[in-house]
Parts: C-alpha cells; sequence; structure tokens
C-alpha cells in the first residue's frame, strides 16, 4: 500500500492516499571502508572471478578482469610468488582499498605491506597476524616479474619497443630492510595494511544500545524542515508544507529557554508559488555554504502549471524514456505532468547590508534551477541538500509514484530522473545554448566525476538510482563519505541506505532485501541479472510496528554527533511517520558497513519548557506524526513532530542512566568533546582544537 505522507499533517485527509562518496578524509582517527577512487564499496551479487572477494568490495566484474591481465602479463615462473603478487594485486578490490594505496596523502603502486618489524604506534584496527612484506621479500627477491610494481618512485624501466623487462627485487633493492621500509608498514589507529588476505575488523561485541532518548519540548508549531544557518551560531530556519521559512533562534540545552520563532513574521513566503496539498507542496530548503557572503538560498517545491503560468517544465514522462503522456492513467482528475517539481534560487542580499543578518527575503525568484513535470501526485522526494566536502547540490526524487510498484519502470530507467539522487553544480552555470544542447532540466551544470563518467547510458544528473521516494537523507558529520538516505517502502519494508557514487538500490526488483513484481510494467521490466543492487543496512518491516492510519513510512535522520547524550553518541536515529516509533542504529565493528538496530523508547524531560502533551493511558510523549529530524551547529538533534518541534536533550533529565554523561558534564576546560569543540567554534572562529577531529568539524560548519 502506497502511504500518504503528507495528509497527516493537517489530519483530515483519508489513509487510502499515496505517499509519496566522496572524499576520505585522510588521517581520521578510525579507518573507513572507501574504493581509491572515493566511491564506497558496494555488495557484490557473486565472488569475482579472479580476485579472493565477496560480499563488499571495490572492484566489479570488469575490473576484476583487467586486474588479471596485469598479473598474466607479468609472467611469474615462480608458484608461490605468483600467489603472494596476485593478492596485492587484488588488494585494489578491498572495500579498504584507499587507505591500503594511500598512506599520508600519496598515492603507492602496491597497498601498504604489513611489516611486524616496523615500530608500531597500536594495532588497534588490525591485528598483525604475519610480516607480510618480509615474506614477499623471501619469496620472490630472485623471481624475474615483468613490469614489476616494486621499481623504486625514480627509477624507470626502459628496453627496446614492445620488449618485457624483466627484473628481480634483489636487482632493484639492496636488501630487505629496504624493500620493507619502502612497501611496508603496520596497522594503527589511522590505518591499515595488507596481510595477503582481504582486510577484516576486529569483531567487538555489539554496544548495548541507550536507556532511551529524553526530550525537550521547544516550541509548537508544526515544520516540515530544518537547516542550521551556516554561519555556524544558534540560529536555524524552519519551513513549512505551505511555502514558509522562518528563522528562529535556539536556547541553549537545560536553559528553560524555547524555540524563538515569530510565526506572523516568516523570513520569506513562497505561498503564492508553491501548491499544496496531501502529498504535495514545498518539500526541501537548502542555504548555501557561503551564503553568510552571497546571500543565495534555494527552495525545492511543487507548482500546478494551471493555477501559475511560470510552473512549465518538460514531462518527466516523454519519448526518452518510452513513456507516452497521452496514456497515463488520470490521477484525480490531473493532466498528465500538471504539477511540476521545481528547484529555485533565492537571495537575501536586497534585505540586509550584511546577508548572514538578514532577516527577510523577497520572494521573486533570481533564478529558476530546475523544472520537471511529475507523472502523478505522490512520492516526490523534494530534499536538496548541499555535500559537505564538494559543495554542489543534492536532490532526491522519488519515482513518481502511480500507486502499483512505479509501473513505468522509472527508478531503473538510466534515461529518466525519476527514483534518482541527482548532483548538480549550481555555481557554475551554462549558457542557454549549453543548456539545450545538454537535455538539461534547468539552469545547472553536472559535475565532471558524475557517474556518466563511468557508465555513460545514465543522465548527466544522476548520482544513485534505484529509489522509490527517498526522504530524508543526511550527511554524517564526523563522516562525510556517509550518506546516507532513507526509502520509503511500498507494502512490506522501510529502508536505510548508504549512497554511494553510481549505487543502485534495487527499486523496484526489490522492495528493500526482499524480491519485489509490479501488478503492472507498461513500462517494461529490467532484468535481475542487469543490475548490482545495494541492500539496505537498516530498516524494519511494517509487520514490525503497531501502524497509525493502517500504514508506514520511515522518516530518515541522523548520525548523533553530539556529547548532549554521549550514550546515543555514533547513533543513526530514524523514525516511522505515523507509528510514533523510533530507532537507534549502531555500527559494528565501526566503520565496517554492518549495522544493527534497536527500538528506542523516548520520554519527555521532567522540566521541558514546555510540557509534552502525554498518549492517552500512558506517560510517553505524544509526538503524533514524526515529519523529520533536524541538527544544529552544535550537532543537536530535534524531531519536527505534527504536535511540534522537540530537542535530545541530557538522559538524566527523564531519569535514564547513562554513565558518561557524568564524565562528559564535569569534563575540565582543556578537554574537547564533539559538543564542547561545536560550541566554541560557533562563539570562536580562531579556538585551539585539540582533538584530532577538529579539523573536520570546522570543515563542516563552514569556517575553514
Amino acid at each position: 500500500m502506497a502511504v500518504d505522507l503528507f495528509g497527516a499533517m493537517r489530519g483530515v485527509f483519508s489513509t487510502s492516499l499515496l505517499f509519496c562518496c566522496l572524499l576520505l578524509l585522510l588521517g581520521s582517527s578510525i579507518s573507513h571502508p572507501l574504493c581509491i577512487d572515493s566511491r564506497a564499496p558496494f555488495t557484490l551479487n557473486s565472488p569475482l572471478k579472479f580476485c579472493p572477494y565477496n560480499g563488499s568490495s571495490c572492484c566489479n566484474s570488469t575490473e576484476d578482469s583487467q586486474v588479471e591481465k596485469q598479473f598474466q602479463v607479468m609472467n611469474v615462473s615462480n608458484p608461490g610468488c605468483a600467489s603472494l603478487l596476485k593478492s596485492i594485486l587484488c588488494a585494489r578490490c578491498d572495500q579498504f582499498s584507499a587507505e591500503l594505496f594511500i598512506v599520508s596523502s600519496t598515492p603507492r603502486p602496491v597497498p601498504l605491506l604489513c611489516n611486524s618489524t616496523a615500530s608500531a604506534k597500536s594495532s588497534k584496527s588490525i591485528q598483525i597476524v604475519k610480516d607480510f612484506c618480509s615474506e614477499v621479500w623471501d619469496t620472490c627477491q630472485n623471481v624475474p616479474i615483468s613490469n614489476s610494481p616494486f621499481v623504486p618512485s625514480l627509477q624507470v624501466q626502459t628496453g627496446a619497443q614492445g620488449k618485457r623487462i624483466f627484473t628481480k627485487l634483489t636487482e632493484l633493492w639492496k636488501s630487505k630492510t629496504d624493500f620493507c621500509n619502502a612497501f611496508g608498514g603496520v596497522s594503527d589507529e589511522e590505518s591499515v595494511c595488507f596481510d595477503g588476505e582481504p582486510v577484516t575488523l576486529n569483531s567487538t561485541e555489539t554496544p548495548s544500545p541507550p536507556y532511551g532518548l529524553c526530550l525537550e519540548k521547544m516550541g509548537n508549531g508544526s515544520y516540515l524542515n530544518m537547516v542550521a544557518h551556516p554561519d555556524g551560531s544558534n540560529r536555524v530556519f524552519f519551513s513549512n508544507q505551505m511555502g514558509k521559512i522562518w528563522l528562529a533562534t535556539l536556547p541553549d540545552e537545560g536553559s528553560g529557554g524555547t524555540l524563538v520563532l515569530d510565526e506572523s513574521n516568516p523570513f520569506v513566503d513562497l505561498t503564492d508559488q508553491v501548491h499544496f496539498e496531501t502529498t504535495i507542496g514545498m518539500l526541501g530548503m537548502a542555504f548555501h555554504p557561503q551564503f553568510a557572503q552571497n546571500g543565495r538560498f534555494f527552495a525545492s517545491f511543487n507548482c500546478d502549471k494551471v493555477k501559475w503560468a511560470e510552473c512549465t517544465g518538460r514531462c518527466s514522462c516523454n519519448s526518452d524514456v518510452n513513456c507516452d503522456p497521452s496514456k497515463l492513467v488520470s490521477d484525480n482528475g490531473a493532466q498528465p505532468c500538471q504539477y511540476q517539481s521545481v528547484i529555485a534560487e533565492y537571495s537575501a542580499n536586497d534585505t540586509a547590508s550584511d546577508s548572514s543578518l538578514a532577516k527577510s527575503a523577497k520572494p521573486s525568484e533570481v533564478r529558476r534551477i530546475f523544472t520537471m513535470g511529475l507523472p502523478f501526485r505522490s512520492q516526490h522526494g523534494g530534499q536538496i541538500l548541499f555535500g559537505p566536502t564538494d559543495g554542489y547540490l543534492y536532490f532526491m526524487m522519488g519515482d513518481g509514484g502511480g500507486g502499483s510498484g512505479d509501473p513505468y519502470n522509472f527508478a531503473q530507467n538510466k534515461k529518466s530522473l525519476l527514483g534518482k539522487i541527482m548532483r548538480l553544480d549550481i555555481d557554475n552555470i551554462p549558457s542557454a545554448a549549453e543548456i539545450d544542447k545538454l537535455s538539461l532540466w534547468g539552469n545547472y551544470s553536472t559535475p565532471k566525476d558524475n557517474p556518466v563518467d563511468e557508465d555513460k547510458e545514465l543522465q548527466p544528473e544522476i548520482w544513485a538510482l534505484g529509489l522509490r521516494n527517498p526522504w530524508r537523507c543526511s550527511f554524517d558529520s564526523e563522516r562525510p563519505s556517509y550518506f546516507v538516505c532513507a526509502d520509503t517502502g511500498q507494502d512490506l519494508y522501510e529502508e536505510v541506505d548508504v549512497i554511494t557514487k553510481g549505487g543502485n538500490y534495487g527499486w523496484r526488483l526489490y522492495e528493500g532485501p526482499y524480491p519485489f513484481i509490479p501488478k503492472e510494467s507498461p513500462g517494461g521490466n529490467t532484468s535481475l541479472k542487469s543490475i548490482n543492487p545495494i541492500f539496505p543496512i537498516m530498516g524494519y518491516n511494517h509487520s514490525e510496528i503497531n501502524k497509525k492510519e493502517g500504514s508506514a513510512a520511515i522518516t530518515g535522520g541522523y548520525f548523533y554527533r553530539s556529547m548532549t547524550d554521549p550514550c546515543t553518541y555514533g547513533r543513526y536515529l530514524y523514525a516511522d511517520l505515523y507509528a510514533g516509533a523510533m530507532w537507534a542504529g549502531i555500527e559494528n565493528p565501526e566503520n565496517s558497513g554492518n549495522f544493527s538496530t534497536s527500538k528506542i523508547p523516548f520520554s519527555c524531560a521532567h522540566d521541558s519548557p514546555i510540557q509534552c502533551d502525554s498518549v492517552s493511558g500512558s506517560s510517553l510523549p505524544a509526538l503524533g506524526y514524526i515529519y523529520s529530524f533536524g541538527e544544529d551547529n552544535n550537532k543537536d538533534i530535534y524531531i519536527l513532530a505534527s504536535s511540534g518541534v522537540y530537542r535530545v536533550v541530557r538522559p538524566s533529565r527523564c531519569s535514564y542512566t547513562c554513565s558518561k554523561e557524568n564524565a562528559t558534564a564535569t569534563a575540565t576546560p582543556g578537554s574537547s568533546s564533539p559538543k564542547s569543540q561545536a560550541t566554541r567554534l560557533s562563539n570562536n572562529l580562531h579556538a585551539s582544537l585539540v582533538l584530532k577531529f577538529s579539523s573536520l568539524l570546522m570543515l563542516l560548519l563552514g569556517f575553514v
């Protein structure tokens, strides 16, 4: 059953309505699964034929064949040495290949070979079980190798044209010590090394979940979006589905203050442009990372071309995707593509001499970034946000609806932008002629490293595909390579995915981990064998929750990175819109890609500044429908619900036990928790930061 996400906001609609990479930061404190080209590893359908990798890998079958050809060219006659060289070449397929091949920011021809004779600082991440570098030397030192990868960096192999160059390690290096100084190293808290086998993190017991989330109610308003002010202050923007954006000030946690927001005085009012009904309205907003300097901000909304002359764009159902608009089934009497999905740019420069001080903006568009006609009324996604490391605008788009499992198969169609996550460059606007030549949908350019550079069948805007209706995505502020989206299910399963460059998340061939067979498919089908689906890291079956309105719909959240609740730190929080239930997911071992989840109880703080209404017959707070989550510049997490705005606060305020809370609260002035750093960052831009990830936090908050 499709879910009507926004009908719950007004509480008057029928329950049968429809619901609608990156760079690895070298020198981080813990090893990250990441490929050499900054992609996240993906799940293999079947083991590679040449390299010994199954499950998570950085190579597909084509890349596996390329490694095999490179190995064959080496023409190694000694079986023992050949086996070692094969494993070394295949390390490019390891899920940790970025760290194996890039050490101290320097690319390497071979992975860092484990060398137990080196002075290890720590083997915390990986336990070194053998001196692999010495094993390579002892086995291969006198074996001729063609086009050897062990040639010193300043030495060039030369020979007659077309003639293979065979060398031995003893001809290239004076001793084993010199060889292992060049190619060997150890695992420590910052890196991993290669010991001839796929890298495996030490397994540890899954941390027990926190006793519960303690919430304080900050305001009574109902909002769909929350975005922290790019200036790093304690201000945030809220917006609603009707098209209004407000600038608000947040009180300090535990101060007893409430949200400072004047409902009668919005920052900008776009209701004349936005068409609002059930699953349609203003679904996203984003403020340029340099908003404090340039005043640029963006709104993502739906419009009605019948009611607004400027609501015009190409229909997403067209000949390019084998779809005939005239044959679309009427959607509640609407014309095909009557409703459009729009991203528009606005400016706060005209209302203040300094954009960071602007308290209002004019509702006139500066530029129309994107416009596309929608085949049906539901499943439009609509969120927009800027990537923290690349500065590009990410746009989440659902499959367009239709009520019977993406009948036109838009999500798998590489020429369609429906069921996709797009990545746009809005800082480099091409000319009108270039836009027309490239068949773009508006005023933007596409980053050169978008997946189309590897898969020419893809539209240039596409970053990832195979999604049904991504509802709330976020980048982990501590690990920007973790781009996580919740994707709403059809009848059975709600999922959470880690989004990677070119990743295919399976819809409509799969609903979460389960095969899905549509009731009808006028748009054709996609073969299971033709895709390499990436399955969810978390999620839940519809049978696991007590569903209100007979429906279920996931609401994506954030990795919790505040020390306000240290027992929740590092967990991914998400919820169900209708059930009013929340989950906390934890990755274990850390950075392994393996997640476990648990439903997490929540209570209202005894001293909440606004009293929380209780669920009838219990002491639980009545949140109503959970529309979205928000994150402020201190990394505190907020819940945007139909009953108001809530903030996650210290566990003790709800009498929850958290042994880490006292240690955090009594930390000395010289100690640096993530929260204390974030607080200092917003108040003192030149503060001396001492934690290893301080520079990352500064980058994410826009100060470096």
